[in-house]
C-alpha cells in the first residue's frame, strides 16, 4: 500500500513538472528588429572577407569579446519583452548560423526556445539577415531569400532580403527582414541601390496582395534610408501613419519618431530613423484577430545600452569604432506589438 502511495506521489510530481515546463505564451506578442553590428565568430571562413574579426588581426576579436557580445545582445532582446520575450526577432549583420545558435542558447533567451531561419548570402563581407522565432507562438511554413541583383552590374553584391511565411494563432503572416545597401560614397550616389532593394520587396508584396489583399505583412530592417526617402516612400510605397485610407497600403510605423527627431542610429550626433517597421494597412484596420495600430513603432533603449560622453550627447554603445569600445551595437532595436 505504501509503495502504491509513493508511486502515485511520484506520478503527480512528474505531472506537475511537465505542466510547468510548457510555458504558455499569450498575446500581446512582440515583433522586434535589431542590427547587431558585426556578429562574427572567431573562426576563419576562407570564402568570406572576415579576416578583420580574427584574434591575430588589429581588432583582436577573441573568444572573450565574442562571448561578452552574445551575452549583451541576449540581454537587450530579453529586455524588449520581459513577459514573453519577443515572439519574432529579425536581425542583420550576422555571419552565419553558428553565431545565431550561440545567441539563442544564452540563458536569458532559453524560455523562448528560439528557432533560426538563415541562408548564406552573397554579401562580400559575409553578413546576412536572419529571423529568430518562438515555435510555441509562430508556426513556420516556408522561407525564401530574395536576391537584390543589379541588371547592369554583375559585380554588385549585397544582402538578400529574407522572406518568411508562417502562422500565429492560425493566421498567416508574411515577414520580410532587410538590410539594404549603405550610404557609402554619399546618399545620392548610393540611393539607386536602395531603390533596387525596395523594388524587390515591393514586387513580392504585390504578389502576396494579389492573392489576398488583406494579407498580414510585416517588413522590418535596416534600410539605410529614413521614412521619407524615395526608396521607402515612392518605391516601397510605405506611407505615413497619418495617411488614410490605409486598407491596401503599407504603413511605416516609425514616422512619429522620425518627425519628432528621435532615432535608432546616431551619426555624428545626428539621430536617424534608418531602422524601419512597416505593416500592411489591413493589419491595422482588421476587426478581429491579431492586429497592429497606427502608433505601434517603438525604439528600444535602456541606460546599459547607451554611451554617454562628457557632453550631454548620448548614442548607442557600439562594439567597435576606431578601437574596441566594448559596447553592444551601433543601433538601437525597434519593435511593434501584435494585440
Amino acid at each position: 500500500m505504501r509503495t502504491l502511495v509513493n508511486i502515485s506521489i511520484l506520478f503527480f510530481v512528474l505531472f506537475l513538472a511537465a505542466c510547468q515546463s510548457k510555458t504558455k505564451f499569450q498575446a500581446p506578442y512582440t515583433v522586434a528588429f535589431y542590427n547587431v553590428e558585426n556578429l562574427f565568430d572567431t573562426l576563419d571562413a576562407p570564402e568570406k572577407f572576415d579576416n578583420e574579426f580574427m584574434p591575430i588581426e588589429p581588432k583582436n576579436w577573441n573568444t572573450e569579446r565574442y562571448q561578452k557580445k552574445l551575452a549583451d545582445l541576449a540581454k537587450v532582446i530579453a529586455a524588449i519583452d520581459t513577459v514573453n520575450l519577443p515572439a519574432i526577432v529579425g536581425v542583420c549583420e550576422i555571419e552565419n548560423d553558428l553565431v545565431l545558435n550561440d545567441l539563442v542558447a544564452q540563458s536569458v533567451l532559453k524560455k523562448a526556445n528560439y528557432k533560426v531561419i538563415w541562408e548564406d548570402g552573397p554579401d562580400f563581407r559575409g553578413i546576412d539577415c536572419a529571423l529568430l522565432y518562438n515555435p510555441s507562438i509562430f508556426t513556420f511554413e516556408t522561407y525564401k531569400s530574395l536576391p537584390v541583383v543589379h541588371p547592369d552590374d554583375l559585380g554588385f553584391l549585397t544582402r538578400d532580403v529574407l522572406y518568411v511565411k508562417g502562422t500565429i494563432k492560425k493566421e498567416t503572416f508574411h515577414f520580410f527582414v532587410n538590410h539594404w545597401p549603405s550610404r557609402r560614397g554619399g546618399k545620392e550616389i548610393s540611393e539607386p541601390k536602395r531603390i533596387l532593394a525596395a523594388s524587390v520587396v515591393r514586387k513580392k508584396v504585390d504578389e502576396i496582395q494579389a492573392q489576398n489583399k488583406l494579407a498580414n505583412i510585416i517588413i522590418m530592417g535596416d534600410m539605410n534610408d529614413e521614412p521619407n526617402d524615395m526608396s521607402l516612400s515612392d518605391v516601397l510605397l510605405a506611407t505615413s501613419n497619418a495617411a488614410l485610407p490605409i486598407d491596401e497600403q503599407l504603413v511605416n510605423l516609425m514616422y512619429d519618431d522620425f518627425e519628432n527627431g528621435v532615432g535608432s542610429y546616431s551619426y555624428r550626433n545626428d539621430w536617424n530613423v534608418i531602422d524601419n517597421m512597416i505593416v500592411s494597412g489591413a493589419l491595422i484596420n482588421k476587426n478581429k484577430g491579431l492586429k497592429s495600430n497606427l502608433n505601434n513603432g517603438f525604439i528600444f533603449h535602456q541606460p546599459f545600452m547607451e554611451y554617454k560622453s562628457n557632453t550631454p550627447d548620448m548614442a548607442p554603445n557600439r562594439t567597435y569604432g576606431r578601437s574596441y569600445y566594448g559596447g553592444i551595437s551601433d543601433h538601437f532595436p525597434i519593435y511593434m506589438v501584435l494585440e
